[in-house]
């Protein structure tokens, strides 16, 4: 009753009836994995740099269909985070502008679930710059990996558990992909969401 409510509340709050879509029931079997890179570590004023969706559906990550952009921020790029990331202030001066990027994305994922690690992170940048602009945040479903992996992985008998990138790829034996690379880590989290998902039949 209460999720019923929220939607229709964001529906009438939503300011741009192109991005209705996002309000539509989410097709069976389906969810996106997302990844963000950003000029800084700060969730309250970090801009984008860099976006990668990745579809997942019917048990396959569909790389072939992936969405990956570029995006030219408005501020400067944290020189601390540019070893990481490797996107320096020329490498995405012909970016889109986050505006347009978002718009591409919004259509691109629709009313499917988001899945990611840490996406929590990336979800803050994002609807940081979406409230102002179309009015709501974004309604999708999130799914954090690390959620399903503590929530798999702990017990009375183990109450920590080492939720780092490396050491979940290694119990769940999946290959390592480019690190802090938005496609790269969209496309991990995909495995790992379908990992723990076979695991659950």
């Amino acid at each position: 009753m209460l999720a019923a409510l929220f939607c229709r509340l964001n529906r009438r709050r939503l300011r741009d009836p192109r991005f209705a879509a996002l309000f539509d029931p989410p097709p069976a079997g389906e969810c996106v994995s997302l990844d963000c890179e950003t000029t800084s570590l700060d969730a309250r004023s970090a801009e984008l740099l860099s976006i990668a969706a990745v579809p997942v559906r019917d048990g396959r990550v569909l790389l072939s269909e992936k969405l990956v952009l570029t995006v030219r921020p408005e501020g400067p790029i944290d020189a601390g985070t540019i070893p990481i990331h490797r996107l320096r202030p020329q490498d995405v001066a012909e970016g889109l502008p986050a505006h347009e990027a978002l718009a591409r994305l919004l259509d691109f994922i629709g009313p499917r679930p988001l899945v990611g690690y840490y996406l929590e992170f990336d979800l803050a940048i994002i609807n940081r710059h979406l409230k102002p602009w179309i009015g709501i945040a974004l309604p999708n479903r999130a799914i954090d990996v690390s959620t399903l992996y503590y929530d798999r992985h702990v017990s009375a008998y183990r109450p920590e558990v080492d939720l780092s990138l490396d050491a979940m790829l290694e119990t769940l034996q999946l290959p390592r992909w480019p690190r802090h690379d938005a496609l790269g880590d969209a496309v991990t989290a995909a495995l790992i969401y379908l990992k723990l998902a076979a695991n659950r039949r």
